[in-house]
């Protein structure tokens, strides 16, 4: 009778096999006012995650939130009833790995560009 190896194992010099690392889920938000520099940043970020056969998922973009702010132009109250008008825009995106927590460290080491906020949470 044959026996056919159901997967490659790591082995040692000894022939010890090898523990696997534990694989992790981890959720990486970004979030900016620029998308140019966030698109980048996310671009750049499942690059390095293709390259090391990670799983990957995402750019994940999220409803833009819109933060708005109407003030009077003359700061006595005098005069005609002219406003002011400001938003701010803030952009999400969401990017799902599949690794190790070493291995992540390794990813998100790389500099962040500037107004980009990086958020890492790991669900076992």
């Amino acid at each position: 009778m044959a026996y056919v190896a159901k997967g490659e194992k790591d082995y040692d010099a000894t022939g010890a096999q090898i523990p696997a690392a534990k694989s992790h889920k981890i959720r990486i938000t970004l979030t900016s006012s620029n998308v140019a520099n966030l698109e980048k940043f996310s671009r750049d970020l499942i690059a390095r995650g293709r390259d090391r056969d990670l799983r990957v998922k995402g750019p994940i973009r999220l409803p833009t939130k819109v933060l708005r702010i109407s003030t009077r132009k003359t700061p006595c109250g005098e005069g005609s009833k002219t406003w002011d008008q400001y938003e701010l825009k803030v952009h999400k995106r969401l990017i799902d790995l599949h690794s190790s927590s070493e291995i992540v460290k390794e990813i998100t080491s790389m500099s962040l560009a500037p107004g980009v906020e990086v958020e890492v949470t790991i669900a076992s």
